[in-house]
């Protein structure tokens, strides 16, 4: 209960930095990421052992109804996502944990999602479990330019493979943006710490690239990081700054999450205690604090709604994911959405 009323504090309190005068004269846009656990076809990909759980005679037993059941669900949450604030919805929505384009393919078609037209950037990567990240946009409000995908590498361990960073930009509100959508290596034993530090110097490189072409350039760092905002990957290697009054530079990073997590409010949770590895990281070029001088960071919000929520039991509380152990119910992920809100003139 404390929790639901420290993210509805959060909420209203950042509503309340917009006037009303404000927002007849400023628009506001939602950028979302959501990983949203093992979306796999039902069909056996010879070139990807990481599926074979999830086939008919799995042990999963993944069928068509319960893939069609899984599409319904994330479209639902996806229709939902930032509409109080942004009556579209996201321009752009990060993706985690699918298998390939096609279950992209059949999510953007669901009803629930349909009328939105969200195109897809998508490019395989070479990970163990054959999952991989993604991006999704509106087209009547974001307009792509191009994008790359940027391979892991860990110099320590050249022989581990990931999910690759996919770095993508456009046009958002007449002005350049760049998205960096991640799934970084998971926490598997104490010694992965520096598989994610290494993923966290190669999104430094992207960086360094982005900020060479355009001294201003504005980007959003959206994933699942499998780290939270004090571990050292993020504090140290990309040294994403707690407060943005310690950003000074254009390149510097801030974290808007780290409030959340020192709130104790997290995207997920794990044998009592919530972790904030779903994180937007913004560049000190979204911090001008004049609103007139274009696209800026606003707030940030964890999609938290009771309806994904498992309503009772050990867990009650916890993201209601696709299964309990072997067993199917019927969820939606074992993470929560988040977003962040920018402003625009």
């Amino acid at each position: 209960m404390m929790k639901n009323l420290l993210t509805l504090f959060c909420l209203l309190g950042a509503v309340l930095t917009l006037t009303a005068q404000e927002k007849s004269y400023y628009q506001v846009y939602s950028i979302a990421f959501y990983n949203i656990e093992n979306l796999f076809d039902t069909e056996d990909d010879p070139d990807n052992p990481g599926d074979d759980e999830f086939l008919p005679n799995s042990v999963y037993r993944w069928t068509n109804e319960k893939y069609e059941k899984k599409l319904d669900h994330i479209a639902g949450v996806i229709s939902r996502l930032g509409r109080e604030l942004t009556p579209h919805g996201p321009a752009v929505i990060g993706i985690a944990e699918v298998e390939n384009r096609r279950v992209l393919e059949d999510l953007v078609k669901r009803p629930a999602i349909a009328e939105m037209n969200l195109q897809i950037v998508h490019e395989d990567s070479p990970d163990r479990r054959g999952i991989d990240v993604a991006l999704l946009y509106n087209p009547k409000l974001f307009t792509l330019t191009g994008y790359a995908l940027h391979p892991y590498h860990c110099s320590r361990k050249p022989w581990y493979v990931s999910r690759d960073q996919l770095v993508v930009s456009g046009i958002l509100a007449n002005e350049k943006v760049s998205f960096s959508v991640n799934h970084w290596p998971s926490r598997y034993s104490s010694k992965s710490s520096e598989l994610r530090e290494a993923a966290a110097e190669n999104v430094n490189m992207a960086l360094d690239s982005l900020f060479q072409e355009d001294l201003k350039a504005k980007v959003i760092i959206m994933g699942d990081l499998n780290d939270d905002p004090t571990d050292r990957s993020l504090r140290q290697v990309l040294n994403a700054k707690k407060r943005r009054s310690e950003v000074k530079e254009m390149r510097e990073l801030y974290n808007p999450m780290w409030h959340l997590y020192d709130l104790g409010i997290g995207s997920l949770a794990y044998q009592g205690k919530w972790s904030l590895f779903d994180q937007m990281v913004v560049t000190g070029s979204l911090l001008n604090e004049d609103v007139a001088t274009g696209l800026r960071y606003w707030r940030t919000e964890i999609f938290n709604r009771k309806d994904l929520m498992q309503q009772e039991g050990p867990d009650k509380g916890y993201p209601l994911r696709t299964f309990n152990n072997n067993t199917f119910i019927n969820g939606y992920s074992d993470h929560f959405p988040v977003l962040i809100y920018l402003t625009a003139p």
